[in-house]
């Protein structure tokens, strides 16, 4: 399947034709939020809109956003470059049902993973944004200097058709059931733009410089870079890897920037390329430590190459390193004779920032000691599957005061306040 790897770059109403295969599958339930789909009204002066700013234009934020809006609040999105140019326009979209069960994550994650459903179903999301289920594999591949010849290779009958590379062991460990991807800067895009079009959602493309704070303790505003004041009710902080770098945020608690590579490659016969995801454990011709990137059937997305490094304050300035871009390339080419140099044309060289937490553990709720301020932030790379549950969650909690989506409290932001390791709160 070819997806569309560069989409128009702002808020068209749909974002290209997507050819995936749909599949109704009766195991997988769907989750349907009771609150109106109608837009806020500005002229019932009797009971006024809530306002809310969400700072941020990633995945996080647009749901937050969309969810808010949809419940009736008078939305206002900040973001400083444009919508899901950082991690989630660059990340691999995969979305998995269980493979958080046994850690906190695993409500929010089963929660995210139906409304994708929903959301696929109420968006027309296999045709706007590549929503389709996928089969996942684990396979062990040992890296050759002789690249695939196209022919199979024995034993590769439970391989896909089109992995005739050194490949072995292979094993399901995703059905179409409870694995599935989206083209997530095309998702998060298709989002906002609904959000724009039928509830009134505002985009503003600025920085971030400060939210302001009454004597009482609540948020009345956000002030963002050249002056510009933005009166609210409250206000959602969703700034990904940023967020180490705002400080009521980096004050209280740590999120630090993973740096991940992937690239993006179109096969010349697209067509052989099966909905699989490969899951690698990859074994250097040099020997060393096996490595684990992934690839994804979306034109084809190899990622891995992962490392803690400094976040550029531009989104716009993130590059990839060469050397690590260059190790997808030749996993790519052993993988798949479909993939090697020649046989596919490189749409993407990219590199992106997930943001992660010291406990692993996103963090979703109210900034403590500050009354109607929000964060949302540290979910590593699982951002684009979990962020219809966040934005849900984090919707009903500013507008009706607790989540019932999912329960928040094992990512409460509180939980660095006065324990072992927390950061004091100014």
């Amino acid at each position: 399947m070819a997806a569309v790897t560069s989409p128009p770059s702002i808020l068209p109403p749909f974002l290209g034709r997507i050819q995936t295969q749909t599949r109704k599958i009766s195991t997988v339930r769907s989750i349907r939020l009771s609150s109106s789909p109608s837009p806020p009204n500005p002229m019932d002066e009797r009971h006024p809109p809530k306002r809310v700013v969400v700072c941020g234009g990633g995945v996080i934020g647009v749901c937050a956003a969309y969810f808010l809006s949809k419940k009736g609040a008078a939305v206002t999105l900040v973001e400083k470059s444009s919508v899901a140019c950082a991690a989630s326009g660059k990340a691999g979209g995969f979305l998995a049902l269980d493979w958080c069960d046994g850690r906190p994550l695993s409500s929010l994650a089963r929660a995210s993973f139906n409304l994708h459903r929903s959301l696929a179903e109420d968006l027309d999301g296999a045709r706007s944004y590549g929503y389709r289920p996928l089969t996942t594999l684990s396979l062990t591949v040992t890296e050759s200097n002789n690249p695939p010849s196209g022919s199979r290779p024995s034993g590769s009958s439970n391989l896909p058709s089109w992995v005739d590379g050194p490949a072995r062991s292979p094993r399901p460990i995703g059905t179409v059931e409870t694995t599935a991807q989206v083209h997530p800067q095309l998702f998060t895009r298709t989002l906002i733009s609904k959000a724009v079009e039928s509830y009134g959602v505002e985009v503003v493309i600025g920085k971030l410089e400060r939210v302001e704070v009454s004597e009482e303790g609540r948020v009345d505003s956000v002030v963002l870079e050249g002056g510009r004041v933005i009166e609210s009710d409250g206000v959602v902080l969703a700034l990904g890897p940023w967020s180490g770098k705002f400080e009521m945020l980096s004050t209280m608690f740590r999120v630090y920037g993973l740096k991940a590579h992937s690239i993006v490659l179109e096969p010349k016969e697209p067509e052989a390329i099966t909905p699989h995801a490969l899951f690698l454990s990859y074994y250097p011709s040099h020997g060393g430590k096996p490595m684990d990137p992934e690839v994804y059937p979306r034109e084809v997305y190899v990622c891995g190459m992962s490392a803690e490094a400094d976040v550029p304050d531009d989104p716009e300035q993130i590059e990839g390193n060469p050397v690590s871009i260059q190790v997808l390339r030749r996993v790519a080419g052993n993988v798949s004779s479909h993939l090697r140099e020649g046989a596919a044309q490189v749409k993407a060289e990219q590199a992106c920032f997930l943001p992660c937490t010291d406990d692993e553990v996103p963090i979703i709720g109210e900034v403590p000691g500050i009354k109607g301020c929000y964060v949302a932030t540290g979910h590593g790379c699982w951002g684009i599957l979990n962020g219809p549950a966040t934005g849900a969650a984090v919707a009903e909690l500013v507008l009706d005061g607790c989540a019932t989506v999912v329960d928040l409290t094992p990512f409460s932001p509180a939980r660095f306040v006065g324990g072992k390791g927390a950061r004091k709160v100014v």
